[in-house]
Protein backbone atom coordinates (compact mmCIF):
# COMPACT_ATOMS: atom_id res chain seq x y z
CA UNK A 1 0.00 0.00 0.00
CA UNK A 2 1.25 3.49 -0.89
CA UNK A 3 2.13 5.24 2.40
CA UNK A 4 1.05 8.60 0.97
CA UNK A 5 -2.46 7.29 0.34
CA UNK A 6 -3.20 7.39 4.06
CA UNK A 7 -2.07 11.02 4.29
CA UNK A 8 -3.34 12.67 1.09
CA UNK A 9 -7.01 12.77 0.08
CA UNK A 10 -8.06 10.46 -2.72
CA UNK A 11 -8.46 13.38 -5.16
CA UNK A 12 -4.81 14.32 -4.65
CA UNK A 13 -3.55 10.85 -5.46
CA UNK A 14 -5.25 10.65 -8.85
CA UNK A 15 -2.95 11.04 -11.86
CA UNK A 16 -4.27 13.44 -14.54
CA UNK A 17 -5.72 11.62 -17.49
CA UNK A 18 -4.08 11.70 -20.91
CA UNK A 19 -6.94 13.84 -22.28
CA UNK A 20 -6.50 16.46 -19.53
CA UNK A 21 -2.76 16.66 -20.22
CA UNK A 22 -3.46 17.12 -23.92
CA UNK A 23 -5.89 19.96 -23.17
CA UNK A 24 -3.30 21.70 -21.00
CA UNK A 25 -0.65 21.40 -23.71
CA UNK A 26 -3.10 22.71 -26.32
CA UNK A 27 -4.00 25.70 -24.12
CA UNK A 28 -0.34 26.50 -23.54
CA UNK A 29 0.41 26.32 -27.27
CA UNK A 30 -2.54 28.62 -27.97
CA UNK A 31 -1.35 31.12 -25.32
CA UNK A 32 2.15 31.09 -26.80
CA UNK A 33 0.81 31.52 -30.33
CA UNK A 34 -1.49 34.36 -29.24
CA UNK A 35 1.37 36.12 -27.45
CA UNK A 36 3.60 35.90 -30.49
CA UNK A 37 0.77 37.13 -32.75
CA UNK A 38 0.13 40.19 -30.59
CA UNK A 39 3.84 41.01 -30.41
CA UNK A 40 4.07 40.66 -34.19
CA UNK A 41 1.05 42.93 -34.66
CA UNK A 42 2.57 45.58 -32.38
CA UNK A 43 5.94 45.56 -34.12
CA UNK A 44 4.20 45.52 -37.51
CA UNK A 45 2.57 48.83 -36.64
CA UNK A 46 5.96 50.30 -35.76
CA UNK A 47 7.47 48.88 -38.94
CA UNK A 48 4.61 50.30 -41.03
CA UNK A 49 5.10 53.76 -39.55
CA UNK A 50 8.85 53.56 -40.17
CA UNK A 51 8.28 52.39 -43.74
CA UNK A 52 5.84 55.23 -44.47
CA UNK A 53 8.29 57.74 -42.99
CA UNK A 54 11.16 56.34 -45.06
CA UNK A 55 9.15 56.37 -48.28
CA UNK A 56 8.02 59.97 -47.82
CA UNK A 57 11.52 61.09 -46.88
CA UNK A 58 12.97 59.22 -49.88
CA UNK A 59 10.55 60.89 -52.29
CA UNK A 60 11.21 64.29 -50.69
CA UNK A 61 14.99 63.94 -50.82
CA UNK A 62 15.48 65.76 -54.20
CA UNK A 63 13.61 68.81 -52.85
CA UNK A 64 15.59 68.69 -49.61
CA UNK A 65 18.85 68.55 -51.55
CA UNK A 66 17.89 71.56 -53.64
CA UNK A 67 16.18 73.80 -51.07
CA UNK A 68 17.54 72.50 -47.73
CA UNK A 69 15.96 74.13 -44.65
CA UNK A 70 15.32 77.38 -46.53
CA UNK A 71 12.25 75.55 -47.84
CA UNK A 72 10.65 76.11 -44.43
CA UNK A 73 11.04 79.91 -44.59
CA UNK A 74 10.43 80.72 -48.25
CA UNK A 75 7.05 82.10 -49.37
CA UNK A 76 7.46 81.38 -53.10
CA UNK A 77 5.57 78.55 -54.75
CA UNK A 78 6.33 78.84 -58.47
CA UNK A 79 5.65 75.62 -60.36
CA UNK A 80 6.79 77.11 -63.69
CA UNK A 81 10.31 77.81 -62.41
CA UNK A 82 10.50 74.97 -59.87
CA UNK A 83 10.93 77.34 -56.92
CA UNK A 84 9.10 76.20 -53.82
CA UNK A 85 8.64 77.40 -50.25
CA UNK A 86 6.52 76.01 -47.43
CA UNK A 87 6.01 78.98 -45.11
CA UNK A 88 2.50 80.08 -46.29
CA UNK A 89 1.22 76.52 -45.95
CA UNK A 90 2.79 75.94 -42.54
CA UNK A 91 1.37 79.27 -41.40
CA UNK A 92 -2.10 78.45 -42.73
CA UNK A 93 -2.06 75.00 -41.12
CA UNK A 94 -1.02 76.32 -37.71
CA UNK A 95 -3.34 79.34 -37.71
CA UNK A 96 -6.46 77.47 -38.87
CA UNK A 97 -5.82 74.69 -36.34
CA UNK A 98 -5.14 77.16 -33.52
CA UNK A 99 -8.33 79.11 -34.29
CA UNK A 100 -10.33 75.88 -34.37
CA UNK A 101 -8.86 74.90 -31.01
CA UNK A 102 -9.67 78.33 -29.58
CA UNK A 103 -13.31 77.87 -30.57
CA UNK A 104 -13.70 74.16 -29.76
CA UNK A 105 -11.93 73.95 -26.39
CA UNK A 106 -14.31 76.14 -24.31
CA UNK A 107 -17.32 74.54 -25.99
CA UNK A 108 -15.98 71.01 -25.49
CA UNK A 109 -15.16 71.63 -21.83
CA UNK A 110 -18.61 73.15 -21.28
CA UNK A 111 -20.23 70.06 -22.81
CA UNK A 112 -18.05 67.83 -20.63
CA UNK A 113 -19.12 69.73 -17.49
CA UNK A 114 -22.76 69.52 -18.55
CA UNK A 115 -22.50 65.74 -18.96
CA UNK A 116 -20.60 64.98 -15.74
CA UNK A 117 -22.13 67.19 -13.07
CA UNK A 118 -25.55 65.47 -12.83
CA UNK A 119 -27.53 68.21 -14.49
CA UNK A 120 -29.54 65.59 -16.39
CA UNK A 121 -30.83 62.06 -15.81
CA UNK A 122 -28.38 59.33 -16.93
CA UNK A 123 -30.50 58.36 -19.95
CA UNK A 124 -30.56 61.96 -21.20
CA UNK A 125 -26.81 62.29 -20.57
CA UNK A 126 -26.21 59.20 -22.71
CA UNK A 127 -28.31 60.71 -25.50
CA UNK A 128 -26.32 63.96 -25.52
CA UNK A 129 -23.05 62.03 -25.28
CA UNK A 130 -24.02 59.92 -28.29
CA UNK A 131 -25.09 63.03 -30.22
CA UNK A 132 -21.77 64.81 -29.65
CA UNK A 133 -19.75 61.73 -30.57
CA UNK A 134 -21.88 61.30 -33.68
CA UNK A 135 -20.31 64.49 -35.05
CA UNK A 136 -17.11 62.51 -35.60
CA UNK A 137 -18.94 60.14 -37.98
CA UNK A 138 -20.01 62.85 -40.44
CA UNK A 139 -17.83 62.79 -43.60
CA UNK A 140 -15.45 65.68 -44.09
CA UNK A 141 -16.94 66.63 -47.45
CA UNK A 142 -20.35 67.08 -45.80
CA UNK A 143 -18.81 69.56 -43.38
CA UNK A 144 -17.28 71.35 -46.36
CA UNK A 145 -20.58 71.61 -48.21
CA UNK A 146 -22.33 72.79 -45.04
CA UNK A 147 -19.63 75.40 -44.58
CA UNK A 148 -20.06 76.70 -48.13
CA UNK A 149 -23.86 76.78 -47.98
CA UNK A 150 -24.41 77.97 -44.40
CA UNK A 151 -21.28 79.17 -42.61
CA UNK A 152 -19.64 81.34 -45.29
CA UNK A 153 -22.74 83.55 -45.91
CA UNK A 154 -22.94 84.23 -42.17
CA UNK A 155 -19.20 84.88 -41.70
CA UNK A 156 -19.19 87.19 -44.73
CA UNK A 157 -21.70 89.46 -43.04
CA UNK A 158 -19.80 89.35 -39.75
CA UNK A 159 -16.46 89.95 -41.48
CA UNK A 160 -17.66 92.90 -43.51
CA UNK A 161 -19.19 94.53 -40.42
CA UNK A 162 -15.97 94.03 -38.44
CA UNK A 163 -13.89 95.37 -41.32
CA UNK A 164 -16.10 98.45 -41.64
CA UNK A 165 -15.93 99.29 -37.92
CA UNK A 166 -12.58 97.81 -36.81
CA UNK A 167 -10.58 97.72 -40.01
CA UNK A 168 -7.62 99.30 -38.20
CA UNK A 169 -7.11 96.00 -36.38
CA UNK A 170 -4.92 93.55 -38.35
CA UNK A 171 -7.33 90.71 -37.56
CA UNK A 172 -10.12 92.49 -39.45
CA UNK A 173 -8.06 94.40 -42.01
CA UNK A 174 -9.66 92.76 -45.06
CA UNK A 175 -13.33 92.39 -45.99
CA UNK A 176 -14.82 88.91 -46.15
CA UNK A 177 -15.52 87.79 -49.69
CA UNK A 178 -15.84 84.01 -49.45
CA UNK A 179 -13.64 81.13 -48.29
CA UNK A 180 -11.09 82.26 -45.72
CA UNK A 181 -9.59 81.47 -42.33
CA UNK A 182 -12.64 82.10 -40.15
CA UNK A 183 -15.29 79.79 -41.71
CA UNK A 184 -12.65 77.10 -42.23
CA UNK A 185 -11.60 77.31 -38.58
CA UNK A 186 -15.20 77.33 -37.35
CA UNK A 187 -16.08 74.16 -39.28
CA UNK A 188 -12.81 72.57 -38.17
CA UNK A 189 -13.75 73.36 -34.56
CA UNK A 190 -17.00 71.41 -34.96
CA UNK A 191 -15.04 68.48 -36.38
CA UNK A 192 -12.61 68.24 -33.43
CA UNK A 193 -15.29 68.96 -30.81
CA UNK A 194 -16.03 65.24 -30.08
CA UNK A 195 -12.37 64.59 -29.24
CA UNK A 196 -12.17 67.44 -26.74
CA UNK A 197 -15.58 66.72 -25.21
CA UNK A 198 -14.98 62.98 -24.77
CA UNK A 199 -11.51 63.23 -23.22
CA UNK A 200 -12.44 66.23 -21.06
CA UNK A 201 -15.46 64.31 -19.82
CA UNK A 202 -13.23 61.36 -18.91
CA UNK A 203 -10.86 63.67 -17.00
CA UNK A 204 -13.72 65.34 -15.12
CA UNK A 205 -15.36 62.02 -14.22
CA UNK A 206 -12.07 60.91 -12.65
CA UNK A 207 -12.25 63.75 -10.13
CA UNK A 208 -12.66 62.16 -6.65
CA UNK A 209 -16.31 62.27 -5.64
CA UNK A 210 -15.42 62.48 -1.95
CA UNK A 211 -13.49 65.70 -2.51
CA UNK A 212 -16.43 67.34 -4.24
CA UNK A 213 -18.93 66.11 -1.67
CA UNK A 214 -16.70 67.42 1.11
CA UNK A 215 -16.62 70.86 -0.49
CA UNK A 216 -20.40 70.84 -0.86
CA UNK A 217 -20.74 69.81 2.78
CA UNK A 218 -18.62 72.81 3.80
CA UNK A 219 -21.00 75.16 2.01
CA UNK A 220 -19.49 75.51 -1.45
CA UNK A 221 -21.89 75.99 -4.34
CA UNK A 222 -21.92 73.66 -7.33
CA UNK A 223 -20.15 76.24 -9.52
CA UNK A 224 -17.51 76.79 -6.84
CA UNK A 225 -16.88 73.04 -6.78
CA UNK A 226 -16.60 72.96 -10.57
CA UNK A 227 -14.34 76.02 -10.77
CA UNK A 228 -12.12 75.34 -7.76
CA UNK A 229 -11.97 71.53 -7.61
CA UNK A 230 -13.14 69.72 -10.74
CA UNK A 231 -11.52 71.89 -13.41
CA UNK A 232 -8.14 72.34 -11.63
CA UNK A 233 -7.87 68.61 -10.94
CA UNK A 234 -8.82 67.73 -14.53
CA UNK A 235 -6.84 70.55 -16.15
CA UNK A 236 -3.93 68.43 -17.33
CA UNK A 237 -6.26 65.91 -18.95
CA UNK A 238 -8.17 68.74 -20.63
CA UNK A 239 -4.91 70.17 -21.97
CA UNK A 240 -3.99 66.74 -23.30
CA UNK A 241 -7.37 66.50 -25.03
CA UNK A 242 -6.89 69.90 -26.64
CA UNK A 243 -3.42 69.01 -27.90
CA UNK A 244 -4.70 65.72 -29.30
CA UNK A 245 -7.48 67.62 -31.08
CA UNK A 246 -4.87 70.01 -32.47
CA UNK A 247 -3.06 67.11 -34.10
CA UNK A 248 -6.37 65.94 -35.58
CA UNK A 249 -7.13 69.42 -36.93
CA UNK A 250 -3.75 69.85 -38.60
CA UNK A 251 -4.28 66.82 -40.81
CA UNK A 252 -7.80 67.69 -41.98
CA UNK A 253 -7.99 67.90 -45.78
CA UNK A 254 -11.27 68.05 -47.64
CA UNK A 255 -13.22 70.53 -45.52
CA UNK A 256 -10.23 72.89 -45.39
CA UNK A 257 -9.67 72.58 -49.14
CA UNK A 258 -13.27 73.70 -49.69
CA UNK A 259 -13.33 76.52 -47.14
CA UNK A 260 -9.89 78.07 -46.59
CA UNK A 261 -9.57 79.81 -49.96
CA UNK A 262 -6.47 78.01 -51.32
CA UNK A 263 -4.43 81.18 -51.79
CA UNK A 264 -0.69 81.01 -51.13
CA UNK A 265 -0.25 84.06 -48.92
CA UNK A 266 0.40 85.06 -45.33
CA UNK A 267 -2.10 87.49 -43.81
CA UNK A 268 -2.98 88.40 -40.25
CA UNK A 269 -6.63 88.92 -41.17
CA UNK A 270 -9.14 86.27 -40.13
CA UNK A 271 -11.12 86.96 -43.32
CA UNK A 272 -8.27 86.61 -45.81
CA UNK A 273 -8.02 83.48 -47.97
CA UNK A 274 -5.10 81.19 -47.19
CA UNK A 275 -3.88 77.67 -47.76
CA UNK A 276 -2.82 74.67 -45.69
CA UNK A 277 -0.45 71.79 -46.29
CA UNK A 278 -3.24 69.22 -46.49
CA UNK A 279 -5.30 71.38 -48.86
CA UNK A 280 -2.36 71.95 -51.19
CA UNK A 281 -1.62 68.22 -51.29
CA UNK A 282 -5.25 67.41 -52.12
CA UNK A 283 -5.48 70.03 -54.86
CA UNK A 284 -2.05 69.71 -56.49
CA UNK A 285 -0.67 66.21 -56.13
CA UNK A 286 -2.71 64.67 -58.95
CA UNK A 287 -1.24 67.04 -61.54
CA UNK A 288 2.28 67.40 -60.12
CA UNK A 289 5.39 66.35 -62.01
CA UNK A 290 9.15 66.39 -61.46
CA UNK A 291 10.44 68.61 -58.68
CA UNK A 292 6.92 69.63 -57.69
CA UNK A 293 6.26 66.06 -56.53
CA UNK A 294 9.39 66.16 -54.39
CA UNK A 295 8.36 69.53 -52.93
CA UNK A 296 4.90 68.18 -52.10
CA UNK A 297 6.45 65.13 -50.47
CA UNK A 298 8.70 67.48 -48.48
CA UNK A 299 5.55 69.24 -47.28
CA UNK A 300 4.02 65.86 -46.45
CA UNK A 301 7.05 64.97 -44.36
CA UNK A 302 6.82 68.29 -42.51
CA UNK A 303 3.11 67.75 -41.79
CA UNK A 304 3.73 64.20 -40.61
CA UNK A 305 6.48 65.31 -38.24
CA UNK A 306 4.27 68.09 -36.86
CA UNK A 307 1.25 65.85 -36.27
CA UNK A 308 3.30 62.99 -34.82
CA UNK A 309 5.04 65.37 -32.43
CA UNK A 310 1.76 66.92 -31.30
CA UNK A 311 0.09 63.52 -30.85
CA UNK A 312 3.10 62.23 -28.93
CA UNK A 313 2.91 65.22 -26.59
CA UNK A 314 -0.83 64.69 -26.12
CA UNK A 315 -0.41 60.98 -25.37
CA UNK A 316 2.33 61.77 -22.88
CA UNK A 317 0.13 64.31 -21.10
CA UNK A 318 -2.82 61.89 -21.02
CA UNK A 319 -0.66 59.02 -19.77
CA UNK A 320 0.92 61.27 -17.15
CA UNK A 321 -2.49 62.15 -15.74
CA UNK A 322 -3.94 58.67 -16.19
CA UNK A 323 -6.72 60.05 -18.38
CA UNK A 324 -6.04 57.54 -21.15
CA UNK A 325 -6.59 54.59 -18.83
CA UNK A 326 -9.71 56.12 -17.37
CA UNK A 327 -11.14 56.83 -20.82
CA UNK A 328 -10.44 53.29 -21.99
Amino acid sequence: MDPTAAILPESHTKIPSTGACAQVRTARRFDLLFTKATVLAGWSTVALLAWITFQIAYEAWPAFQQFHLSFLFSQTWDTDNDVYGALPFIYGTLVSSALALLIATPLGVAIAIFLTEDYLPPAVQDFFKFTVELLAAIPSVIYGLWGIAVVIPITNQIGNWLNAHFGWCPLFSTPASGPCFFPASFVLAIMVLPTIAALSRAALKATPTATKEGALALGATRWEVIGQISLPMASTGIVGAAVLALGRAMGETMALAMLVGNKNQISASLFAPANTIASLLANSFGEATGMQIAALMYLSFILMVMTLAINAIAEWVLDYTGATKRHA
